[in-house]
């Protein structure tokens, strides 16, 4: 007799995660390896800003340490709402907002208030861990296989067809894993879509609602604008729920504030979610980033300080893989515009390594990669994507500057053995 849930039978762990962990217990066991698989940042090369650091202190010993409401302080909901019509002019107020311990509380929360068993989530392929929270809402993927060319960005003509009974369209720019975000006209158009989507359904069916995860939109890359929903069309606040935090933005992963903004009455059933789950942001670490939030000259200069730190990883593994295969090399490599990553590919199938062994599955590019330039990056097939993939997350979050050079080396070293 089964002892457990089918539910957790079934449930896949994050690949991610796995990936990372077995490549740092390889690094403990004395590998050199450039671990650039975890979507995370080195606090040795990226520290929290010193003055949100002071500020958790500070409020641990104020004896800030007992419960937070369900759905976030006050003085966070006010700070956040402060901190988002200042930079994306949008206003909401404290009914339509709140805060938790991080993005995938949030997320899951959405997915748990819109979808019944058995309802369609429409979502691009590769994208992150939209899969997992299907499973866990009992949920119909729909899933739309993007492309390179496209920046791995879906359009409105590629999710156009998918629509009929969809209740949740799960949307992210910048786009994790492949460090690309929307272009105006096309998120323009999505926007269109789903405004026509819900005139149609005017109350027979569900709403098709949209979950915007923004998460790392403080971190666009030099000349890159981040655009939003209900910015190019007001009409979609009524079907827009944003997921957004300081995790990426603030180098702050482990300090866990995050907040979603939507329909009122989306976020008030959230907030039961979330309160009976205890998923809530710890009370210091509100106190904290609510004082942060305010101090603007603290935010801009550190958001400044991150942002070169990772444009300099972006050029140098950039331009390294454009050099790559102007010299012949089989990669390509994608412009990043965003968040901690970009996207890379490998398209050695059917090589063969020095050893006689020939390139047939993702998982020989993964271990040929490690082997031979000691570098660990996810596959996207972590994020989605069929086997047979070629196309790889790097991110930058625990790269050392100087050791770029030295990378780009020793894959140059690698691909040279392939015949």
């Amino acid at each position: 007799m089964q002892e457990i849930s089918v539910k957790a039978a079934t449930l896949i762990g994050s690949e991610i995660i796995k990936l990372g962990n077995e490549i740092n217990q390889k690094i403990k066991e004395g590998h050199s390896i450039y671990n650039l698989t975890i979507g995370d940042f080195n606090p040795k090369l990226f520290p929290i800003p010193s003055e949100l650091l002071n500020h958790i202190i500070a409020a641990y010993q104020e004896g800030q340490t007992n419960y937070p409401p369900a759905d976030g302080i006050l003085e966070l909901k006010e700070a956040v709402s402060d901190f988002i019509f200042k930079y994306e002019g949008l206003r909401f107020g404290g009914d339509e907002l709140i805060i938790a311990g991080g993005g995938r509380p949030l997320i899951h929360s959405i997915y748990q208030t819109l979808v019944d068993p058995g309802d369609k989530v429409l979502y691009p392929v590769p994208s992150w861990n939209n899969n997992h929270y299907c499973h866990l809402s009992d949920a119909q993927k729909v899933e739309v296989h993007t492309t390179a060319e496209n920046g791995f960005m879906p359009t409105a003509e590629m999710l156009a067809p998918h629509l009929e009974g969809v209740v949740l369209l799960a949307l992210c720019s910048p786009l994790n894993p492949t460090g690309t975000t929307f272009k105006k006209a096309e998120l323009e158009a999505i926007c269109d879509m789903v405004l026509a989507e819900n005139k149609r359904r005017s109350g027979k069916e569900k709403p098709l609602y949209v979950l915007y995860d923004q998460m790392y939109w403080m971190l666009m890359a030099e000349g890159k604008e981040h655009i939003n929903p209900v910015s190019l069309r007001p009409e979609m606040k009524t079907y827009t729920i944003f997921v957004d935090g300081i995790s990426k933005s603030l180098a702050a992963t482990g300090v866990r504030v995050g907040w979603g903004l939507g329909p009122a009455n989306i976020i008030g059933k959230m907030k039961s979610i979330i309160g009976h789950i205890g998923a809530w942001a710890p009370r210091a670490e509100q106190v904290a980033t609510a004082r942060f939030l305010k101090d603007d000259m603290a935010l801009q200069n550190f958001l400044n300080s991150l942002k070169v730190k990772l444009q300099i990883r972006f050029d140098g593994l950039y331009k390294g893989f454009i050099a790559l295969k102007e010299k012949g090399y089989p990669v390509e490599i994608i412009e990043p515009e965003g968040a901690i990553y970009l996207s890379v590919r490998f398209n050695i199938w059917g090589k063969q390594t020095a050893e006689g062994k020939f390139i047939k599955e993702t998982s020989d590019i993964n271990q040929f990669l490690l082997d031979k330039a000691q570098l660990a990056l996810v596959p996207f097939t972590a994020f989605g994507c069929e086997a047979g993939t070629d196309w790889y997350r790097i991110s930058v979050g625990t790269l050392n500057a100087d050791e770029i050079g030295e990378l780009l080396k020793k894959v140059e070293i690698a691909l040279e053995e392939l015949r």
